[in-house]
């Protein structure tokens, strides 16, 4: 029996803790047990049961992709499989994605005593990556169920929707009681918001152990203000496509709830916030004054691929439609600032597989009758280190907004770095291949991608999660061996 199991020789390792270095010695990464053992030049090759020849390409930590949407427009069971394909093939390795009782995803209200298992069990067996849930408390019970899921399944970060109480999904109010399937005499307002605080903060006086690690995130999102200026961009009917949606869901919306969040976070005593998916500079704006204003309170602040590449001209249609929406050019350009400032604390993709027969109503370019969200984790990683060379944003800096920071903030002990002892997670890329976004070349079920046409500068070339070779040449291997991630532990 072979000493070594994978051998993966002559990488450019990518340390997220190494000082900034664009071109890393060559070493060579040996792999037992689905544990890296060793990371060093010129390893013996004579007792390794497989060796893979990583051809001088940069290693980055497999993405700790904290932000997917598994099974809210498709089957999760289907959807598991084919979009954790996606996610290899972008180079994430470990994906967390939102769950919550309602409509979409299982159709089911009720507890989540009788809810997660039935997740639990739609998943199994069917990732490529390794994936966790965060949990929306959408009821009283949800509340009192808090403790049972972090200490039965290990889940250990929550979500709120602030814009779900009165607010439709994609666009138009809808009946809500009907959309969140929760009992009649309770309603999902700020109330509800302040409560859910005082439920994960009581959870974390508990359970000391996973105390640093239980977290709150929220969407960010005003509904009294998207209802108001939804009817005023209909009714003046100036602006159509991408640019209506974002006036019908404007800037100043986002940073209202963030301040509105912020102070209920200081109220209730709960540390552990993450703010999601901040789209605008007057979002960040908010976010950093809240910082300021509540030092006590630790704040992560976090932004998609999607607002980093696209905006309201560049994307390919309506395709496009996300929430909170993709932006002017401006706050494109504003969010990049804050990247390399320091000032972002992870970078997701926020992927929300949505099928063409699903995403576009009726009228095809009616922005207010398609879905929200899309697809993207297949292009995160390329798309960053492609995009953050131009801008000077070094692999490390990437490597830590993609791994290491997610992985620490939501209790992946195991994940998040290349180092000797640490699940052996990675990606390799080549910095220095061109190539075009092309929907119809993606493992994803989505027939198409706000990105299409895109130029890209880099690329995934092989994935391995936990020594696996799930990615190699162009190609995903059939086996799924993704797994669920107990966290905190």
């Amino acid at each position: 029996m072979a000493t070594t199991e994978l051998l993966v020789t002559d990488v450019r390792v990518v340390r997220p803790e190494d000082p900034d270095n664009d071109r890393p010695d060559l070493v060579d990464i040996a792999v037992n047990d689905g544990k890296i053992v060793r990371i060093a030049p010129g390893l013996a090759r004579d007792d390794v049961a497989r060796v893979v020849d990583g051809r001088g390409l940069l290693a980055f930590p497999g993405v700790v992709d904290a932000h997917q949407h598994w099974g809210i427009y498709n089957d999760l069971a289907t959807d598991t499989a084919s979009e954790s394909r996606a996610g290899a093939q972008g180079g994430v390795t470990t994906a967390l994605t939102y769950m919550r009782t309602g409509q979409y995803y299982l159709n089911k209200g009720g507890g989540y005593r009788e809810f997660f298992p039935e997740v639990l069990s739609a998943a199994e067996g069917n990732a490529h990556v390794d994936y966790g849930f965060h949990l929306a408390p959408m009821m009283t019970r949800h509340i009192e169920e808090i403790p049972y899921l972090v200490e039965e399944h290990g889940v250990t970060s929550f979500k709120i929707f602030m814009f779900y109480g009165s607010h439709g999904l994609h666009g138009r109010s809808g009946s809500q009681s009907d959309f969140l399937m929760i009992p009649p005499e309770e309603r999902y307002d700020l109330a509800h918001f302040e409560f859910v605080m005082r439920g994960v903060q009581r959870a974390r006086e508990v359970f000391t152990e996973y105390a640093p690690y239980l977290s709150l995130s929220l969407h960010c999102e005003t509904a009294e203000i998207m209802t108001a200026y939804t009817e005023l961009v209909e009714q003046e009917g100036e602006l159509s496509g991408l640019r209506a949606y974002s006036a019908s869901r404007p800037p100043h919306s986002e940073g209202l709830a963030v301040t509105i969040a912020s102070y209920l976070a200081h109220e209730t005593g709960l540390a552990n916030i993450n703010l999601l998916h901040l789209s605008s500079e007057k979002a960040l704006d908010a976010a950093l004054r809240m910082a300021r204003t509540f030092p006590h309170v630790d704040f992560r602040r976090e932004v998609t691929v999607g607002h980093l590449l696209a905006d309201v001209d560049s994307a390919s249609g309506i395709g496009g439609k996300v929430n909170p929406p993709l932006r002017e050019r401006e706050d494109v350009e504003a969010l990049w600032g804050h990247v390399l400032a320091g000032e972002v604390d992870w970078i997701v993709s926020d992927h929300a597989c949505c099928r063409d027969e699903m995403k576009f109503g009726a009228e095809r370019d009616d922005v207010f009758l398609a879905k929200s969200g899309f697809g993207g984790a297949e292009y995160l990683l390329p798309g960053l280190v492609g995009e953050g060379a131009k801008r000077g944003l070094s692999p490390q800096r990437i490597a830590k907004l993609t791994a290491q920071n997610p992985a620490q903030r939501y209790g992946l002990l195991h994940k998040g770095t290349l180092a000797e002892g640490y699940d052996a997670d990675f990606a390799l890329v080549d910095p220095n291949v061109s190539w075009t976004v092309r929907a119809a070349e993606s493992e994803s079920t989505q027939e198409y991608t706000p990105f299409e046409g895109f130029p890209m500068s880099a690329k995934v070339t092989d994935t391995f999660v936990r020594g696996h070779h799930v990615f190699a040449g162009g190609k995903l291997q059939d086996e799924p061996v993704g797994r669920y991630l107990r966290r905190g532990r």
